[in-house]
């Protein structure tokens, strides 16, 4: 394994992979040596990612599906980073249920159903890293996001109770908590009213968005070989919005 490929020889999945953070993840892990299985529903997303690297390999998947998850699963992986997520804003009392479960299905139900898949040949091989990525919604809450932040919040409680009972493997778990994050999302919800990226800004102390290579940056570290006596953590990258 080269100093400046740590990831060498190891295979990574990463669901989500035609987000803006997705594919900046997918695109760090390729740079440390890792071959990366990038997995996203978009699929013309996968083809623009899989142009950028030989070592990021694409496979379209429906992570609602459990049938497409098992197959997602049956490959082999080292390294296992949740990336995929659906938000929806509004106020509880008007949420549909319905909604409620497609955002449980995809944002929490899946990234459990792939642990389970993977984690048992990582425990074999004695090496793995499992890294979710929640929001600091999930941490501090968020007026319009109740469904969205419990199934995020899941995540916490998801990693932390692995990461006991996989220590002593090799393996870890952990969370990756982004504020916001300059994304094409985050980009239509401000500019959804006027005057709400200004409001935002006000409240960042670090008065700026974050940017899709900084959460990436927080996921690589969780996924080296340095990382090895970090589990069970959160790791937020959110410029000081919310703290301890």
């Amino acid at each position: 394994m080269c100093a400046d490929k740590p990831l060498s020889g190891r295979v990574a999945l990463v669901t989500g992979a035609g987000s803006d953070i997705g594919s900046a993840v997918c695109v760090e892990l390729a740079s440390m040596g890792a071959t990366v299985r990038a997995t996203d529903l978009d699929r013309s997303e996968l083809t623009a990612l899989g142009a950028r690297d030989d070592r990021i390999l694409t496979t379209p998947a429906d992570l609602t599906s459990v049938t497409e998850i098992t197959a997602l699963g049956a490959g082999a992986a080292d390294i296992f980073v949740s990336v995929a997520g659906l938000a929806h804003i509004e106020r509880f009392e008007e949420g549909d249920p319905e909604r409620w479960d497609l955002l449980w299905k995809v944002n929490l139900r899946a990234p459990m159903l792939l642990t389970r898949e993977l984690m048992g040949s990582m425990m074999r091989r004695g090496w793995g890293r499992l890294v979710y990525i929640s929001s600091e919604s999930a941490r501090a809450g968020a007026g319009g996001e109740a469904a969205y932040a419990a199934t995020k919040a899941g995540l916490l409680g998801l990693a932390k109770s692995i990461a006991r009972e996989v220590a002593a493997s090799g393996l870890t778990a952990n969370v990756v908590s982004p504020g916001l994050i300059e994304t094409a999302t985050s980009d239509r919800l401000l500019e959804s009213r006027p005057g709400m990226r200004e409001a935002f800004l006000r409240a960042v102390p670090a008065r700026r968005l974050g940017h899709p290579d900084e959460v990436a940056a927080a996921v690589a570290y969780l996924c080296s070989p340095q990382s090895g006596y970090v589990t069970g953590q959160v790791l937020s990258v959110n410029g000081g919005i919310a703290m301890g």
